[in-house]
């Protein structure tokens, strides 16, 4: 009994973990490849993904070809064979980057399938390696990354930085909740329809001021689209923008003229001579102002000398008094003498 118990538990351990059948016949296939990729003894053996078989030994082929070092046994249901046929490759493949490896046969388009014995031609795996790099440098790159955000994680507990101190001090949340709490009281300031947005947004006269505003800016759009005015006419009278034309034409000419040199402005702005005449005029005028403000001559004696100016001042008084008293009493002033011979 205990025999047979052993034998039945073996058999249900065979079929629950087994890949194959247990009583089916078996036929063994052969390929070659550059590289076993970590393929394993044990490992599945698949017809474009369906399970057919299992590798019996992976081992060094002793021959020098690059494409022949690594020599992998399958032992394959005889039941396939057919479906087999022999231009079938085949190639390492994975459950996914990381996965366990196994043997996949690309199914060929022959009709004649491959016997027992004989050797499946095999992919090259230089592509399958590079896969398998490329998905170790994206373990590593994650791996970082895990660390990056194990790193801010721990900050952020820690209460360090802006957000740390958001999670852990209560003084930043408190603000925060009465930033929040402003904020409804102002909306609930604009809802009641105070202040200027608030009666913006509920008032009506205030809507329907705005909107007549909206209907005279329409009317004078559409008066301008009509031609109406100085400016509609600017738009749409094609004769004013003629004259505009003209106008400017004859503004080049005119500044055209300037930078010939011709007539006075033309001359003034080009001639080489009037130039050095103003400047000539300019420096004597400095040199006169330089002498009226050192008080040379009558003018500047006028302008620095005080003494000079009580003096015309006191003049101008005394002949003020005397007109004066001319106009009261001319007589005082004139007189006729008539005398006979």
């Amino acid at each position: 009994m205990a025999l047979v118990a052993m034998i039945l538990l073996g058999v249900l351990v065979f079929l629950i973990t087994g890949s194959t059948t247990l009583f089916s016949d078996k036929v063994t296939l052969y390929t070659y490849l550059s590289d076993s990729a970590a393929l394993t003894k044990g490992a599945n053996v698949r017809l474009n993904g369906i399970l057919i078989g299992s590798v019996d030994k992976v081992e060094l082929s002793g021959q020098s070809t690059p494409t022949r070092i690594v020599r992998v046994t399958m032992s394959v249901d005889k039941t396939f064979l057919p479906s087999i046929p022999t231009d079938s490759q085949a190639m390492i493949a994975a459950e996914n980057v990381l996965g366990s490896k196994y043997i996949n046969i690309k199914r060929g388009m022959l009709t004649d399938a491959i016997q027992a014995g004989t050797e499946v031609k095999a992919l090259d795996t230089t592509d399958f390696d590079d896969v398998v790099q490329q998905g170790y440098s994206l373990l590593a790159s994650l791996q970082g990354m895990l660390k990056r955000v194990d790193n801010i994680v721990s900050l952020l507990e820690s209460g360090e930085g802006t957000l740390g101190k958001l999670f852990k001090d209560p003084t930043l949340y408190n603000n925060l909740n009465g930033t929040v709490e402003e904020a409804r009281k102002v909306t609930a300031t604009l809802s009641s329809g105070k202040g200027t947005i608030g009666k913006l947004m509920n008032d009506d006269a205030l809507y329907t001021d705005l909107r007549g505003s909206l209907n005279r800016v329409n009317n004078v759009l559409d008066g301008l689209e009509q031609g109406q005015g100085t400016a509609g006419k600017l738009l749409k009278d094609p004769a004013l923008y003629e004259e505009l034309r003209k106008t400017n034409g004859e503004i080049k000419t005119l500044l055209a003229g300037l930078n010939a040199g011709q007539g006075s402005a033309g001359k003034f702005l080009k001639s080489e001579e009037m130039h050095n005449q103003l400047l000539s005029t300019m420096t004597k005028v400095d040199t006169l102002m330089d002498k009226i403000n050192t008080g040379q001559g009558t003018l500047g004696q006028l302008v620095v000398n005080p003494q000079m100016y009580e003096s015309m001042n006191g003049f101008t008084r005394e002949l003020n008094s005397f007109m004066k008293d001319f106009r009261a009493n001319p007589k005082k002033f004139l007189s006729v003498k008539l005398s006979l011979f």
